[in-house]
C-alpha cells in the first residue's frame, strides 16, 4: 500500500531581490526549509503574501494538510500596542496580516502547524502576547542574534511534558538561533515547552489543538535532525485522514 505525502504549506519572504537585471519586491523562502519538509516526508507548497480575509485563509487551508509560518523579519509592533524600538525592522504589513489569518484559520480547524522564529513571534502576537522588542537590552547579551548570515548556537532546556519535548526525547538540545526578539508577556491559551539562558521562552504549544507549535530556533538549519518536520509530516497525515 502506497501511503500518499501530506501536502504542506510554507509562508514566503517579501522582499526586495535582485536577478539578472531585475530589482524588485519578490516572494521568496530558502530552499532548507522546502528540502525540510520533503525529506520528512511532506510535499511542500509556497503560500507568499497576498490579500486575506477570513474567508481566503479558511480556503488556502482547505488545500492543505499542514502549515509552516517561517523565519524573517520582525513582527510590526503596532500588533501588540508598543511603538518601535530603534533596532526594530521595518514592518511588513501585508505578511503579518496574511500569517496572522493563516494561523488563527489553522487554529480554529485544527491544522497543524509548526511556526519558526518569526512564526513562534507572530503566533504569540495573534493570540495576544507582547514581544520584548530587543532582547540585548533584556539579557544583557547578543548571544541569540546571529551576525552576517551565521548562526548563533544556544542550548535550549525542555519541560517534561508537550508535542515538542516528546518529539525531540531529550532533556536539552543545542540549536540554531538568529533573532534579536523573544516572547515577552506569553499569550493566553499558549504554554511554554522550552527555555534557555536569560529566560528566553524558545517553544510554544497551542494546548487547544493536537498538533499547534512554534519554536524560536531554527530547525530547518540541521539537515540530519528532522524530528520536528516529521512530527508535523505525521501529524498532517493524521488530520487528513
Amino acid at each position: 500500500m502506497v501511503v500518499s505525502r501530506p501536502i504542506i504549506g510554507l509562508t514566503t519572504y517579501l522582499e526586495q531581490a535582485q536577478t539578472g537585471a531585475w530589482d524588485l519586491p519578490a516572494s521568496f523562502l530558502p530552499k532548507v526549509y522546502f528540502d525540510a519538509v520533503t525529506a520528512a516526508g511532506g510535499i511542500a507548497v509556497l503560500l507568499p503574501p497576498q490579500p486575506v480575509d477570513d474567508e481566503i485563509a479558511a480556503r488556502v487551508l482547505a488545500g492543505l494538510d499542514g502549515l509552516i509560518v517561517t523565519g524573517g523579519k520582525d513582527v510590526d509592533p503596532a500588533r501588540y500596542g508598543q511603538v518601535p524600538h530603534p533596532s526594530t525592522d521595518e514592518p511588513r504589513y501585508d505578511r503579518d496580516a496574511w500569517e496572522d489569518a493563516l494561523l488563527r484559520a489553522a487554529i480554529a480547524t485544527e491544522l497543524p502547524f509548526l511556526a519558526i522564529c518569526r512564526g513562534l513571534q507572530l503566533l504569540n502576537v495573534a493570540l495576544g502576547g507582547t514581544l520584548h522588542q530587543h532582547l540585548p537590552e533584556v539579557i544583557g547579551s547578543a548571544r541569540y542574534s546571529g551576525a552576517n548570515g551565521v548562526f548563533a548556537v544556544n542550548h535550549v532546556d525542555f519541560e517534561p511534558d508537550g508535542v515538542v519535548p516528546s518529539l525531540l526525547g531529550t532533556d536539552t538540545l543545542t540549536v540554531n538561533s538568529y533573532h534579536h526578539q523573544g516572547i515577552d508577556e506569553l499569550a493566553p491559551g499558549l504554554r511554554a515547552t522550552a527555555s534557555s539562558e536569560g529566560g528566553v521562552i524558545q517553544a510554544v504549544e497551542v494546548d487547544a489543538v493536537p498538533f499547534g507549535v512554534g519554536v524560536q530556533w531554527h530547525p530547518e538549519q540541521d539537515p540530519d535532525d528532522l524530528r520536528l518536520f516529521t512530527g508535523l509530516v505525521e501529524a498532517a497525515r493524521a488530520h487528513r485522514n
